[in-house]
């Protein structure tokens, strides 16, 4: 079958001969009949003591992905900013390495949630100011911590994160929504 110039694969020729046979013509029209299929190719035969890989082991449904994380709401940043809304928790990252830093950021999130706390700070620093010696980059956590706060391992404790307001550090912290626990009875 062609469409368009360009030939249907099977896989889209079972496709639509399923949709064709549920279809209801419109009136006045003839209904579509499905193109008959064509004589399929017998599969192999298959040794006796050997079992395909597809029957050994069943395919596992994929994971859902987690829900996007999303910005602080306009109403909360306003209260935060007017001192109506304060944060219940704080953690400061400063003079700690990369995989230090990590570490207490997964700890200090998973005791907030189970705290039940919904948000907190964290101040990361905005990185050495002037020449960095060895080498070294400017603003390492200050850049990492919001890549952190989007793996796999932090994104059931994480609704979202945005940068602080000016009194809570600014661009040297950020505001991270808790999810609410989950507890397994």
């Amino acid at each position: 079958m062609r469409r368009r110039g360009k030939l249907l694969s099977e896989a889209e020729l079972a496709l639509w001969r399923q949709v064709a046979r549920t279809v209801k013509p419109l009136a006045g029209r003839a209904p579509v009949e499905p193109e008959p299929e064509a004589a399929r190719p017998e599969p192999a035969p298959i040794a006796d003591n050997v079992s395909p890989p597809a029957m050994l082991t069943p395919a596992r449904p994929a994971k859902p992905a987690p829900p996007p994380l999303v910005p602080l709401d306009r109403r909360l940043r306003t209260q935060l900013r007017r001192g109506q809304q304060g944060v219940e928790a704080v953690i400061d990252l400063h003079g700690l390495r990369q995989d230090e830093a990590h570490s207490a950021l997964r700890g200090f999130l998973r005791l907030q949630q189970q705290r039940g706390a919904r948000l907190v700070l964290v101040v990361t620093g905005k990185g050495i100011a002037g020449e960095v010696p060895y080498g070294g980059e400017r603003g390492i956590l200050r850049r990492n911590v919001p890549h952190w706060l989007r793996l796999p391992d932090l994104r059931p404790l994480v609704l979202g994160f945005d940068e602080a307001e000016q009194r809570h550090g600014g661009a040297g912290a950020l505001y991270i929504r808790l999810r609410r626990s989950r507890e397994v009875d």
